[in-house]
């Protein structure tokens, strides 16, 4: 089937469905395809996003848990 018939299959079939909450999935998955585009990332985005890489690669990390452990008490003390 080329893409054209496949293309015209799929409207076809999509013209039968009155499933609203499916509808809405499928439009979601078809304006994330038309809308593809390359993310342009700021100079200040690409340094930082470098900082994390070099703070990463020096192990100076922290797991979810000791953060979510630390939040946790930071807001208990307000």
């Amino acid at each position: 089937m080329s893409t054209i018939e496949l293309r015209h299959h799929i409207i076809e079939k999509l013209s039968l469905i009155d499933d609203d909450s499916f509808l809405k999935a499928i439009k979601t998955i078809i304006e994330s395809k038309v809308n593809e585009q390359v993310y342009k990332l700021s100079d200040f985005q690409k340094k930082r996003i470098e900082s994390a890489r070099e703070q990463r690669k020096k192990g100076q990390t922290i797991s979810n848990d000791v953060l979510q452990k630390e939040i946790d008490q930071w807001l208990n003390t307000k």
